[in-house]
C-alpha cells in the first residue's frame, strides 16, 4: 500500500519528510503521464485511462492554457525537461486558437480546422493565466500573450460598472446570449491574481478585488455560504438556471467554493493583509462546502441544491483537488487542528479513490463503489487540478502563505 503520510507525525503533514515524498512522486508520475499527450504537429491529444492518445478528440482552448500553467508551474517548482510541452502550448495559442481575423481566441480546434468558434470568457482568462505562469518562468512568447490576451477582456469581457466579467460571444464578439455565470469570474480571478504577480500591474489586482467583493461580500453572506452558479443580466442570481450539466449545473457547486476560498485568502495577501473579515470570510465559505458535501467513503458530491443538501451525487477528482488546495492555504496561515484533520482525510480519498498509481494521473470520477468511471470525463483530459494539489503543499511560492 502507498504510504501518504506518517500516521504519528507531530506536526503538519505539509512538513513531513514521508507526506512530501509521496507528492512529489505523484507530481513526477503525472507530468510524465501527460507527456504522453504532446503530437508531432504540437497539438495535444485528450488521453485515455492507461495514457493512449483518444482518437478524433478536438483541442480545446482551456485543455491547452491549463497545459501551459501545468506544466510552467512545475517549472517553478523545479522539475527539469518539460519545455517542449511548455513550448508547444504557447505555440499553439498564438499560432492556432488566437483569431488573426476577429481578435481573441476560439475554443476548438481539430486538424487545424475550427470546431467551435465561440468565444469565451472562460477561455481567455485561462489564456491570461497560461501566459502569466509561463512568464514566471521567463518564456520568450510570455509577454505578448499577456498583453493580448488581457487587450481582450478588457475591451471584450470586462463590465465595468458591475466589475465582473461577461461570459460569451460569437466569433465576431455579436452576443448570443445574456447568460452571467460565476465560473469564468472566479477563475477570472486567478487569472488576474497571476498576472499580478508576474508583471506587477495594479489593474490586475483592483479587477480581482471586485469580482471578489460581489462573490464574498455580497453573495456568499447573504445565500448562507454557498455560491449561486447562474445570474441574470443585472447580476441577480438566476436559482432556476440549468445549463451544460459540467460547466453550468443548476445549484451550488462545492468545489468552487474551496477554490475561491483558496483564492480569497490569495488576494487578502497580495492586497496587505488588512484586518477585515476576509479570513473569516473565506473560511466560512470553505467550512460549510466541506460539511455540505463530503461523502463517508470520500470525495465530495458535485453539486447542492440551494438548501445545501446534495444533487448531483456523482464524485469527481477536482473538488478534492480544490478542497486540498483550501485547506493548504489554511494550514499556511494559521494551522488549526481541525485543518490538519481534513487535509489527511483529503489524501487519503485522493489515494484510494483517485490517483491512478498504475498509470500515473488521477481518475477524473469514480462511481457509486468508488471504482473509476467514465460518465461524464472519457479518459484523463488534463492535470490542471491534481498538479496543484501536489504542488501546493511542496511549494509555499504557490500559494504564498506563511506560518
Amino acid at each position: 500500500m502507498t504510504q501518504i503520510g506518517t500516521d504519528g507525525f507531530n506536526g503538519h503533514w505539509i512538513n513531513d519528510p514521508v507526506h512530501r515524498a509521496f507528492l512529489e512522486n505523484d507530481a513526477h508520475a503525472q507530468l510524465a503521464f501527460y507527456r504522453k499527450a504532446l503530437r508531432a504537429d504540437g497539438a495535444y491529444d485528450v488521453l485515455a485511462i492507461d495514457g493512449t492518445p483518444i482518437a478524433g478528440s478536438a483541442q480545446q482552448l482551456h485543455n491547452t492554457t491549463r497545459m501551459v500553467h501545468s506544466y510552467a508551474l512545475a517549472s517553478l517548482w523545479g522539475a527539469k525537461r518539460h519545455d517542449d510541452m511548455i513550448d508547444a502550448g504557447m505555440a499553439f495559442l498564438w499560432n492556432q486558437h488566437r483569431d488573426t481575423t476577429h481578435g481573441g481566441y476560439v475554443y476548438g480546434l481539430k486538424d487545424g480546422a475550427i470546431v467551435d468558434d465561440k468565444k469565451l470568457a472562460y477561455g481567455h482568462v485561462f489564456v491570461l493565466l497560461a501566459g502569466s505562469s509561463a512568464k514566471n518562468i521567463g518564456h520568450p512568447d510570455a509577454d505578448r500573450l499577456i498583453i493580448d490576451a488581457a487587450e481582450v477582456l478588457d475591451t471584450r469581457f470586462w463590465d465595468d460598472d458591475a466589475g465582473l466579467f461577461f461570459d460569451e460571444f460569437n466569433r465576431d464578439w455579436s452576443p448570443f446570449s445574456t447568460y452571467r455565470g460565476y465560473n469564468a469570474n472566479m477563475h477570472g480571478v486567478e487569472a488576474l491574481l497571476a498576472a499580478y504577480e508576474a508583471t506587477g500591474e495594479s489593474l490586475f489586482l483592483i479587477r480581482a478585488g471586485r469580482i471578489l467583493s460581489f462573490f464574498m461580500e455580497t453573495i456568499a453572506p447573504s445565500h448562507d455560504w454557498r455560491l449561486p452558479e447562474h445570474y441574470t443580466p443585472n447580476w441577480t442570481p438566476d436559482l432556476t438556471y440549468q445549463g451544460d450539466p459540467m460547466f453550468r449545473p443548476r445549484g451550488t457547486t462545492p468545489g468552487h467554493s474551496f477554490e475561491l476560498g483558496r483564492l480569497y485568502l490569495q488576494y487578502w495577501d497580495l492586497a496587505g493583509r488588512k484586518d477585515d473579515g476576509s479570513v473569516d470570510r473565506a473560511r466560512s465559505l470553505i467550512e460549510t462546502a466541506l460539511n455540505d458535501a463530503w461523502v463517508e467513503g470520500g470525495g465530495f458530491v458535485y453539486t447542492l441544491d440551494y438548501s445545501g443538501a446534495p444533487q448531483v451525487t456523482d464524485r469527481y477528482w477536482w473538488p478534492l483537488t480544490e478542497a486540498i488546495g483550501a485547506m493548504v492555504s489554511l494550514i499556511k496561515l494559521d494551522g488549526r487542528d481541525d485543518d490538519e484533520a481534513w487535509y489527511r482525510r483529503l489524501w487519503q480519498a485522493a489515494s484510494d479513490l483517485f490517483i491512478d498509481h498504475e498509470n500515473g494521473g488521477w481518475f477524473h470520477e469514480v462511481d457509486a463503489n468508488g471504482k473509476p468511471a467514465e460518465k461524464q470525463f472519457i479518459g484523463k483530459p488534463d492535470h490542471y487540478h491534481a498538479i496543484q494539489a501536489d504542488l501546493f503543499p511542496l511549494d509555499q511560492r504557490l500559494t504564498r502563505l506563511f506560518t
